[in-house]
């Protein structure tokens, strides 16, 4: 009985949808406002595909006169529509055609169809569904004005029985159907809430490189390295918009280790005069391949604008808000820390700590953390609150192809001081007691076409040593200039340029704190100025592998013109999965 009712309900729709198409000349109740919309629509559509549009309905149901908005589509012919008396009439409707009986019936018992000026019928034309409810209504118009004025020959007797009879035939099923669909709908609806399960997807990135310093001074057999950092992310998520990230990481990355020939240096430190200025990775130490937890870290939603970071590490400003820079990716940006991103960006310690983005409008968002300082959680002197902290805040400017960022951090620090990870020694403000420090920053990046971007920063940290008989100032200044071309050579290849000067002492506000930060006596500020020159080029030889060369071009190490310049070459290369 179920085959047979669907197989009814199927032919008696599709027996609707060409019956219905050309009505009778009857006056039927039709939205003129909704006709209209969709018949644009309708012939908007076709158009697109190279379509002829097809008459809207008003004049199909041959109406003596049609409104005005169905005039537009229609033209002159449609508006003198004729009864047909006999199928016959119809030269597209042939006795093979499966709704001939249906049409059949139709014209000769009901009078309820007519046809186009040029005798056609046009049934494979597509049914809307403004124009179903319009011939239904005809016809049911049709057959009450049959009834009404006792031709009761034409609307015959058994067709009525036959139609109640398939009625309380079918009821069992019309109800069972109506629960199957109720029961159908809860599920789907209940689905659609908990559609999401805890799930956990493992990310793996492997970073190898080769690179070598050289330079009038440089001792190459000691600096000639083969390092690689491999981390594994498993991204667990519990809502479907949050992210819980555990990061294992090992390595063995190394700063360059130039040697006591590398040249004269103002403070002594000349086997850090070039590793800090081209670290590789924002690495400045190797855990030996050791199996470390790197980061653990909770990002969940708070509304549609509102996102919140909760860190057991480090709350790094690069990840959590936008560097605006095209380099900043540690796996395949720019080969020097510097190139990547802003020195002043670096946060001190390794605390816990939070952070926020709030998207403020399409065009501004706001971003700000916070976290404490330390090496060592089982450090009593440090920790979240009970010792030193960082503290940045970012507003980002976003308008079309164009970025701004104004950044500032400030941090306090009874035991580190001030490093920049970059730059020259003394503008790492560190052995001076306890220091505080403010960060100023402002970054904008620029996509003048698909394949070229212009972009760069300026950088201004002010620290203010707090020690005993070595209180005062110190001004470190940085800049940067970018070039990028994406899809240099192909798309997902990455080319760039990078012209800059890395931190720079450029003042100190008495001798005591020039003392304290290790400058000569009488120095009070960098000997001179250097610049920092890389060249590079990401290759990428299928979707989760990259090789990128580059070059880094030092003048002036450590600020300080009589050490001589120096060269670093490096291949990276990169496998994310």
């Amino acid at each position: 009985m179920t085959k047979l009712f669907w197989s009814t309900l199927s032919a008696t729709l599709a027996l609707l949808g060409h019956v219905f198409l050309v009505q009778a000349p009857v006056k039927a109740d039709v939205n003129p406002e909704a006709q209209t919309a969709s018949t644009t629509a309708h012939t908007v559509a076709l158009e697109r595909e190279g379509t002829t549009p097809a008459l809207p309905l008003a004049a199909t149901m041959g109406a003596d006169q049609p409104s005005a908005s169905v005039m537009v589509e229609a033209d002159a012919e449609t508006t003198n529509m004729e009864q047909v008396t006999s199928v016959s009439q119809l030269t597209d409707v042939r006795p093979t055609d499966w709704a001939f009986q249906a049409l059949q019936s139709l014209v000769e018992r009901y009078g309820c169809i007519v046809g186009y000026p040029d005798k056609t019928y046009r049934g494979n034309r597509a049914l809307t569904r403004y124009e179903f409810a319009a011939g239904l209504n005809a016809c049911m118009d049709r057959i009450n004005e049959l009834i009404a004025a006792g031709t009761a020959d034409l609307v015959k007797k058994e067709d009525l029985l036959a139609l109640q009879k398939l009625q309380e035939e079918f009821a069992a099923e019309l109800a069972t159907l109506r629960g199957r669909v109720g029961a159908l709908e809860a599920r789907t609806a209940t689905l659609e809430k908990q559609q999401f399960s805890t799930t956990t997807k493992i990310g793996t990135e492997l970073i190898t490189y080769v690179a070598d310093a050289f330079g009038d001074r440089v001792d190459s057999r000691n600096n000639a390295a083969i390092g690689y950092r491999l981390r594994l992310d498993f991204d667990t998520s519990f809502t479907g918009k949050d992210r819980l990230r555990t990061r294992l990481q090992a390595t063995n990355l190394r700063k360059f280790d130039i040697g006591s020939d590398f040249g004269v240096s103002p403070v002594g430190r000349a086997t850090s005069d070039l590793s800090d200025e081209t670290r590789f990775l924002a690495t400045s130490t190797s855990s030996n391949s050791n199996i470390t937890l790197n980061r653990l870290q909770y990002r969940f939603p708070v509304g549609e604008k509102l996102t919140v970071f909760l860190d057991a590490n480090t709350i790094d400003p690069s990840i959590v808000t936008d560097p605006i820079t095209p380099f900043n990716d540690q796996a395949t940006g720019s080969p020097s820390n510097f190139a990547q991103i802003n020195p002043v960006w670096f946060p001190i310690g390794n605390q816990a700590g939070l952070a926020v983005n709030y998207a403020i409008s399409p065009n501004f968002q706001l971003d700000f953390g916070y976290q404490g300082e330390g090496d060592s959680p089982n450090d009593p002197k440090l920790g979240v609150f009970n010792s030193g902290y960082s503290a940045f805040a970012h507003l980002i400017v976003y308008s079309g192809t164009f970025k701004l960022g104004f950044f500032y951090i400030n941090s306090y620090s009874p035991q580190f001081g001030v490093d920049t990870l970059a730059g020259s020694n003394a503008a790492k403000i560190l052995g001076a007691g306890p220091v505080v420090g403010n960060g100023y920053s402002i970054e904008l990046d620029y996509r003048i076409t698909s394949w070229f971007e212009l972009g760069g920063w300026v950088g201004l940290t002010q620290a203010r040593t707090l020690g005993s008989g070595t209180r005062g100032d110190a001004d470190i200044w940085n800049f940067a200039v970018n070039l990028a071309f994406p899809d240099l050579g192909k798309k997902g290849n990455l080319g760039g340029i990078v012209f800059g000067m890395q931190p720079r002492l450029t003042g100190t506000s008495n001798a005591a704190v020039a003392t304290a930060i290790g400058l000569p006596a009488g120095q009070r500020e960098d000997r001179d100025t250097g610049y920092h020159i890389e060249v590079f080029y990401r290759y990428q030889l299928t979707d989760n592998i990259s090789i990128t060369p580059g070059v880094i071009w030092l003048t002036a190490p450590n600020h300080d013109d009589r050490n001589p310049d120096a060269f670093v070459g490096v291949i990276r290369t990169t496998f994310v999965f």
